[in-house]
């Protein structure tokens, strides 16, 4: 049994906790690692938000040809050379990576430092059962324990599933070739990421989704609308059960389920060269066994925790040394909330008489499917749910001047905020680059402007694109 002063684990964002504040105390780092080769440095560096954002980026410049008509231009896309992606892509992600564990492996910045590349389990409080990637195992215990250890793709219980060798958000991005049609289980933002990446380079895309729309988390007229071009683009099919999955002697998938609809019950049968299982991702809490540690868990697997992010354990109470952040303790799961938790947690490790809470701004999104999606704040349900004087507006890309430039027709802004006050209560964008626009609304919204501070203290320039935010504010004022 070894002791430490810190217990570390998880190396997406906790790779910033280690720092020369902690000189003086010894750290464990333990890293299970992510994907299939199980690499170092978490989910949004090698398989999530980042390399699906170069694919994107990509997948839009694919698309240009297929929308360049309307504009009276003639392009035409020559060719996708796929392992040319992938390799620009992963080329510049992979040393990053390799890097990053030698830099905590073997720096002398990180002397007081030993790195544990293995699956850590709790076996008491504040004690840990280490399995080691190349055998062995290490038992230890810490004084202070801070849980960064992330999620995992969700692979439901449907029948032949498993046996069916599904790619997911883990392993699909580093496939030797392009598949000639793709079957998409879910319908959220991994799925419509996915979705448009793989679309976009040329595979015919098949979207499954358990409910009537996708999105459903969003508002509901974002929710609505991208359902709608959804249809335009891929094979979309909604209110389907998927019942079972195989995968036949030739490698191709055939998924089946049961639609339902105004017209009743129908059989659905899918057949795709792959198949994507794309329904979300669990914490990675039952690999640590965190009941054993004296850790409580939420029925979606979320480590608890309090606004400080300390875990809480059976009887609600706080468990003193023990942090959790990230995808292991918010639903939300996103790499800058994580960040931000990260943060806090390290300053509340560090400074335990001046505790931050980390639960004092608003929480945005964004979805990099096409058109882009963002978000942040109440949906209408939500304001009118709790009882709130909503107001609000709506403003179409189309009625504004940089709007008639990229001939767009389907995006709007939706701003709601509260009658009376001016109180920014949320914001939804669906169209040409709605991740940076609501940016507008993320920064009033986090120092408290009101809609007609926001519109009326500062040029907006004209005809630029943030026009939408400003007209869509200017319905909103008295």
């Amino acid at each position: 049994m070894t002791h430490y002063d810190i217990a570390l684990i998880g190396s997406g964002s906790g790779n910033s906790f280690p720092g020369p504040e902690f000189a003086g105390r010894s750290i464990a780092y333990i890293d299970k690692g992510v994907g299939p080769d199980q690499v170092f440095g978490g989910t949004c560096l090698n398989v999530g938000c980042i390399p699906t954002k170069m694919f994107v980026h990509t997948a839009d410049l694919a698309a240009t040809p297929a929308e360049s008509g309307r504009f009276g231009v003639s392009e035409t896309l020559d060719g996708v050379d796929w392992p040319a992606i992938r390799d620009r892509i992963f080329g510049r992600i992979d040393p990053i990576v390799e890097g990053g564990e030698a830099y905590r492996r073997d720096h002398e910045d990180n002397a007081n430092l030993t790195l544990l590349r293995g699956t850590a389990r709790f076996t008491g409080p504040k004690a840990l059962h280490v399995d080691l990637r190349d055998g062995g195992s290490e038992e230890i215990t810490a004084d202070t324990i801070v849980l960064g250890a992330g999620s995992r793709p969700t692979i439901p219980p449907i029948e032949g599933l498993a046996d069916a060798r599904p790619q997911t958000s883990d392993t699909i991005m580093r496939i030797d070739a392009l598949p000639a049609s793709l079957v998409i289980l879910g319908s959220g933002v991994i799925a419509l990421e996915m979705a448009h990446i793989f679309s976009g380079l040329g595979v015919r895309v098949s979207l499954v989704a358990r409910s009537g729309r996708l999105l459903r988390a969003a508002d509901d007229d974002v929710s609505a609308r991208i359902t709608e071009l959804a249809r335009e683009q891929w094979d979309v099919h909604t209110d389907v059960t998927t019942t079972a999955v195989r995968r036949e002697g030739d490698g191709s998938v055939v998924l089946q389920g049961t639609a339902t609809g105004d017209g009743g019950e129908k059989d659905v049968e899918i057949r795709a060269d792959e198949i994507l299982v794309a329904v979300g991702r669990r914490p990675n809490s039952d690999l640590l066994d965190v009941a054993a540690g004296g850790i409580a868990a939420a029925d979606d697997g979320c480590v608890r925790v309090d606004p400080y992010q300390r875990a809480l354990g059976e009887d609600g109470k706080v468990l003193e040394g023990v942090w959790a952040f990230g995808d292991l303790s918010d639903p939300v799961q996103l790499k800058h909330v994580a960040n931000h938790q990260l943060r806090v947690v390290r300053h509340n490790v560090l400074h335990p008489q001046d505790l931050e809470r980390s639960d004092t701004m608003p929480v945005p999104a964004g979805v990099f499917t096409h058109p882009q999606i963002a978000m942040v704040g109440l949906t209408e349900r939500e304001a009118r749910a709790q009882g709130l004087d909503v107001r609000v507006a709506v403003q179409d890309y189309s009625s504004i001047a940089y709007g008639w430039a990229l001939e767009d027709t389907t995006g709007f802004a939706k701003i709601l905020a509260e009658a009376g006050t001016g109180r920014i209560l949320g914001a939804h964008i669906i169209g040409p680059e709605s991740t940076i626009l609501i940016q507008l609304i993320i920064q009033a919204m986090s120092t408290g402007q009101t809609v007609s501070e926001l519109a009326r203290t500062q040029y907006w320039i004209h005809p630029a694109m943030p026009e939408l935010i400003e007209n869509a504010l200017l319905q909103l004022t008295d």
